[in-house]
């Protein structure tokens, strides 16, 4: 009689931490935009909204690759030094035209990408160890691309990116908004989403179904390396300046915290794109809260900090999927 009731109990809580897993990150959101609205001043203008925007925009193009690397129980550390790299790679070339400079920063970011690739899928070593050696070794050559210098940028199509609109939207928002859709499709509805999956859930058993394991890990960490290039590119026009020692640091982990909190498990097997659009909002959020209300810079470290280690908990239940 116990066993029978103790069963319902559990599948119960089951339910309710794979509820909250699943949608526990928009009702966080929900909750701080009807706090906000209430309690802080000019937040609901145009201006707040695209600053807030403007201001998440990079760490979310850096989430969309770093979901899918970890959606292969991979890890991406290298994004913050590859955006280093991109945007000291821009003012090399600015002087031939902006696309050709453009094109370059992310032929720069794809080789970071295929580099870390081979060591993952064809020397074989750990994505954390693989990514760790360009996330030392990527900023250093950063710095020499830029002779350890911080470069203004004066090239005009290039600060009309950084500062320009579309119908009062910024360009950079409008840039994340298009990749997010993008990825999201290329998740969902494409065989190279359902192998990367799949490849997630059980390397092993994807490799004996005679699926291109090699592949589509070379191409995640291209994608990711790619999305971590206009990133830089975006940073840079914003900033107005090419300034590798600056851009791009510690975005791994900002990267790493909205694609967990949006309900991607670290084991891999899963993607939720759109959990981690949301993560990367929540994120964002709460610095933006937590400054308005002129509480310390640690006060939202911590908070985030204990973020992850719930988020990371709820995961515990997770089932494979793609959302």
């Amino acid at each position: 009689m116990t066993t029978d009731i103790k069963a319902p109990q559990a599948r119960r809580r089951t339910d309710t931490r794979i509820w909250l897993r699943d949608n526990g990150v928009y009702v966080a959101i929900a909750v701080l935009v009807v706090y906000n609205l209430a309690f802080t001043e000019n937040f609901a203008t145009l201006a707040n909204l695209n600053t807030q925007l403007v201001q998440v925009a990079p760490v979310l193009i850096v989430a969309l690759g770093m979901a899918l690397v970890i959606g292969t129980e991979g890890v991406d550390l290298s994004v913050g030094s590859v955006m280093a790299i991109a945007a000291a790679t821009l003012p090399l070339y600015l002087g031939y035209g902006l696309f050709p400079a453009l094109a370059l920063a992310l032929v720069a970011g794809a080789l970071c990408g295929m580099a870390n690739g081979t060591l993952v899928a064809v020397v074989g070593i750990q994505p954390i160890v693989a990514t760790l050696a360009l996330l030392v070794g990527g900023r250093g050559l950063a710095l020499v691309f830029a002779d350890g210098q911080l470069k203004d940028i004066r090239n005009p199509e290039m600060l009309e990116l950084g500062a320009g609109k579309a119908l009062g939207i910024p360009y950079i928002v409008l840039i994340a908004a298009l990749l997010s859709v993008l990825v999201w499709l290329l998740v969902r509805y494409t065989t190279f989403g359902r192998q990367l999956v799949a490849i997630g859930g059980n390397r092993s058993a994807s490799a004996l179904a005679g699926l291109p394991v090699r592949r589509v890990l070379m191409l995640t960490y291209v994608i990711s390396g790619v999305l971590a290039a206009i990133a830089g590119v975006l940073a840079t026009a914003r900033l107005t300046a090419s300034d590798p020692s600056a851009i791009g640091n510690l975005f791994e982990l900002s990267a790493i915290t909205a694609v967990v909190v949006g309900g991607t498990p670290l084991s891999g097997g899963r993607v939720r794109i759109l959990g981690t659009v949301a993560g990367a909002v929540l994120m964002q959020l709460i610095a933006a809260t937590l400054i308005k209300h002129d509480l310390p810079d640690s006060t939202a470290q911590i908070v985030q900090a204990a973020i992850i280690v719930v988020a990371v908990y709820l995961q515990r239940s997770r089932s494979a999927g793609v959302a």
